[in-house]
Order: structure tokens, then C-alpha cells, then sequence
């Protein structure tokens, strides 16, 4: 039934194929399953959103699917990388190199510009300062902010700072972006601007967008928009 929903065989260009995808946590007094038996396709350069109660696994999921957290069993291709098979090495590349990752906390370095926490990515990647600047520099010029690239994250609003992550996460071309409740800390306003800024951005780049939100009105900006209950994925759509 809920596999039927989520696994489409129909794909022909899938970036993500999960299967059998279970997480248990387990403390002295309980076994707690958060996600179960989950089978999940997303074709390349779609918008995926993901709904769901606090605690229902949302945020377990993407750190799954980031190589942050470890599945209990199952398997999860993402493109070429069997993330339930690499070693530490091998994922830190997966998230440099192939993912762009955005959370609810910008994550800005305070010491560093705009700019700085831009290319930071690209410079430990090998980049040169001078591509990994001008780069940036369009970045920041995309999400509105080419009058405050050398501003420290103390000098940026709410927004401003999450507008920034955007444009980090874009730093090194990623395939896939993950935002995990990247307007949870804003308000409402700032809030519809990033949503609406994270969609035109992974349209314009050509990109694959897995995004968990409480708030249903971004959510419905999505191709596909996924609920997890009781460990499984409902098709909202």
C-alpha cells in the first residue's frame, strides 16, 4: 500500500532510490522505530517536501539521507553513493561535494563576511580565492545581497543570515539540497521570502530539493509533498 505511493519504478532519471529504510533508537526502557520499511524514489530536479508532527522523523530522515545519522537497516542510494556503505571519509566528500545542506540555524561563521562564509566552501574544496570569490559574489547578488557582502553575520536580520546559507549551500554546484526547517526560526514574512527564494533558486540552478517544513503553505510549493506518520510516507499531493 504506502510502498505503492512512494516507490515509482517509472523514473527514468532518479537521484534518490531508498529501500527498506528503517531507524529504531533503543534505551534502556524502550524501542522506539521511528521510520519503517520506507521506500522512497525522487527524480532528478524535483522539489520534494515533507511534512509530519514533531517527532515523527522528518529531520531523521534528511540527517539519513545527508550521512549526518545512520539507518538501522535498509539501503539509500543517492546518485552513485551508497551512503549506508561509506566510511567517514568517503561521506565527508558526499557532503562537500554533492550536497548543499541549509538548517533551521544558519550556521555563519561570526568572525567572517558574507562573502567569507560564501566561499569558505569552495576554498576547502581546492578552489582558488579568486573563482571561489567571484562565485560567491554572484551567489550573494542572486539572493538580493550584493549590497552586504561584507557584513558580519552580527550586522545581517534574520533573514539576511538564511538568505546567506542559501547562497553557501550553492557553493560548490550540489546535485542535491537539503533544508531542514530553514524558516523555523523566522517570521512570517521572512519566512514566505526564504521559502519562495529556495524554490526559485533550485529552479534557476537546476537543482533536486528535499525540504522539511511545519508550514504547510511552503509545503504545497513542492512537485510532491510527503507526510510521515507512524513511520511511513502518505503522498499529500
Amino acid at each position: 500500500m504506502n510502498n505503492e505511493i512512494i516507490q515509482n519504478e517509472n523514473f527514468t532519471n532518479k537521484i534518490i532510490e531508498i529501500r527498506n529504510l528503517e531507524k529504531t533508537y533503543k534505551t534502556e526502557s524502550e524501542t522506539l522505530t521511528i521510520l519503517k520499511d520506507l521506500n522512497f524514489d525522487v527524480e532528478r530536479g524535483k522539489k520534494i517536501t515533507i511534512v509530519g508532527q514533531s517527532g515523527s522523523g522528518k529531520s531523521t530522515f534528511l540527517n539519513i539521507l545527508g550521512g549526518l545519522d545512520n539507518a538501522t537497516s535498509g539501503s539509500v542510494k543517492v546518485d552513485e553513493f551508497e551512503i549506508t556503505s561509506l566510511d567517514e571519509d568517503s561521506l565527508t566528500k558526499y557532503r562537500s561535494q554533492f550536497l548543499g545542506l541549509i538548517f533551521q540555524f544558519h550556521y555563519l561563521l561570526k568572525d567572517f563576511t558574507a562573502l567569507e562564509n560564501v566561499f569558505l566552501p569552495a576554498i576547502m574544496a581546492g578552489k582558488s580565492k579568486k573563482l571561489a570569490s567571484e562565485k560567491a559574489l554572484s551567489l550573494l547578488n542572486d539572493v538580493g545581497l550584493s549590497s552586504r557582502v561584507n557584513h558580519l553575520p552580527s550586522e545581517l536580520s534574520g533573514g539576511e543570515r538564511q538568505r546567506v546559507a542559501v547562497a553557501r549551500a550553492l557553493m560548490n554546484d550540489p546535485e542535491l539540497i537539503l533544508a531542514d526547517e530553514p524558516t523555523g526560526n523566522l517570521d512570517p514574512a521572512n519566512a514566505a521570502m526564504i521559502g519562495e527564494l529556495l524554490f526559485s533558486m533550485a529552479e534557476k540552478y537546476k537543482k533536486t530539493l528535499i525540504l522539511v517544513t511545519h508550514d504547510m503553505s511552503l509545503a504545497k510549493n513542492g512537485d510532491f509533498c510527503y507526510s510521515i506518520k507512524n513511520g511511513h510516507f502518505t503522498n499529500e499531493n
